[in-house]
């Protein structure tokens, strides 16, 4: 598995369809040296404002996805 750094420099949109949320995002994705002491991974890196927003994004996402859900399927919904 090749490692990569990924730092996100702009979040430009959300949406999502058929089972999966895409994000729009400017990014600058770098090579990851092997390192002995981690197993192969990689990085995601944002800044804080950016995490914050992402987490709001994600928040209407799901509450849109939950309106699509029959109520009999809704989790944690009478």
């Amino acid at each position: 598995m090749k490692s990569h750094d990924i730092e996100v420099q702009r979040l430009k949109a959300m949406r999502h369809d058929r089972g999966m949320v895409e994000v729009d995002v400017d990014a600058l994705v770098l090579p990851r040296p092997p390192r002995d002491d981690h197993p192969p991974s990689s990085c995601l890196r944002l800044p804080v404002e950016h995490a914050r927003t992402l987490m709001l994004l994600l928040k209407q996402q799901f509450a849109e996805l939950d309106k699509l859900q029959p109520r009999s399927r809704r989790s944690g919904r009478a």
